[in-house]
């Protein structure tokens, strides 16, 4: 069924639909400068009392990483969003949002280079070009990661650019392995086994975070649409209402998946780091056990939204009553991922015996 409205209409229509956009708009961006401040502001409040030392230019490395880890949620969620969209019946797949993964991708790529950079001066920040040893890169481990990881976001912007922007998958999985082999040396006891625990973890991340907020994005999308066209293989209309609380119920399933594997990951990594008698007094005692106690407090915030969430799509009369949750849980998710970007750059727990 085709819905025709007089042009008037539609030009009144237009108006009030720029306002959310803009409002949207402005919301991302003040939740970008609030997870912003987390890796700024954070190492210090860590650091307090701990008589630990951290890196110089900790803050700094710790707000890369931050970006690092949001320019790979981004596409990854792109795709896995758009895989599910294709699998809800009649759905209005013409009217997809705009990709951000051409932009996730250079944000990416500078940040990559920012770490490229401390890595080729010593692990410090560079203060002049002649700080730099590039050349070095090739020589070490880190240096042989940092630019994999480089080169990586480079080739994810132009698959994003392409005609298929699919490909993109492989050079963002060479991200995912690079952060998993960086944060476990080969000096630490059993790194194939950190390195594995952490490559499920933030792919598993990836997922659940950027997958969230591309559907939101479809759904908003999708309700702009209106109606969608009759679907030729079942012959019925579906309304966007009803493609969009599909989507969502499809999400939903997965996510609970990918919880349990965050959740059984990040368990079995932290318990690695500190054997489970000194686990509690690490997490008040050391930075990264009081960051680590901030990450919780975050997902276990998430997690009662995505419950809520999953409740109102089940009962609630209006099925899309579930996007209030769920665009919280969004948020939630970002100062999670802030959160992880200030926990790479701490110092590693000391093992007490």
């Amino acid at each position: 069924m085709t819905l025709i409205r007089p042009t008037a209409e539609a030009a009144d229509a237009s108006g009030p639909a720029r306002r959310p956009a803009a409002g949207r708009a402005v919301a991302l961006l003040v939740l970008v400068a609030v997870a912003a401040l987390i890796p700024l502001l954070g190492p210090r409040t860590a650091l307090d009392g701990t008589g630990e030392a951290a890196a110089p230019g900790v803050s700094g490395i710790a707000l890369l990483r931050a970006a690092l880890f949001a320019a790979l949620c981004v596409p990854v969620g792109e795709l896995f969003a758009a895989r599910l969209a294709r699998r809800v019946p009649g759905a209005p797949l013409e009217h997809a949002p705009r990709s951000w993964a051409p932009y996730a991708a250079a944000v990416g790529f500078v940040a990559a280079l920012g770490l490229a950079s401390v890595v080729a001066t010593g692990n410090l920040l560079p203060h002049h070009l002649s700080d730099m040893d590039v050349g070095g890169l090739y020589q070490s481990r880190d240096g042989k990661l940092a630019l994999l990881e480089v080169n990586a976001f480079l080739a994810a912007g132009l698959c994003a650019l392409s005609r298929r922007p699919a490909a993109q998958v492989w050079p963002l999985a060479a991200v995912a392995l690079a952060e998993a082999l960086r944060a476990h040396p080969a000096p630490e006891h059993g790194p194939l086994v950190g390195s594995g625990l952490t490559l499920v973890h933030v792919t598993c991340a990836a997922l659940w975070t950027g997958g969230l907020l591309h559907v939101l994005r479809i759904l908003s999308a999708w309700r702009a649409s209106g109606e969608t066209e009759t679907a030729e293989k079942a012959g019925t209309a579906v309304s966007a209402d009803a493609a969009g609380a599909a989507l969502l119920g499809l999400y939903a399933r997965v996510a609970a998946v990918l919880f349990a594997a965050l959740t059984a990951t990040g368990v079995w990594s932290a318990l690695r780091r500190m054997p489970p008698g000194t686990v509690l007094d690490q997490l008040t005692a050391t930075s990264y056990g009081r960051a680590l106690l901030a990450k919780l407090v975050l997902v276990a915030a998430v997690a009662v939204l995505a419950l809520l969430a999953r409740l109102r799509l089940r009962r609630a009369a209006d099925r899309l009553s579930a996007c209030v949750p769920a665009r919280a849980e969004v948020v939630a998710l970002g100062l999670v991922v802030a959160v992880s970007g200030l926990l790479t750059a701490l110092p590693l727990p000391i093992r007490w015996s």
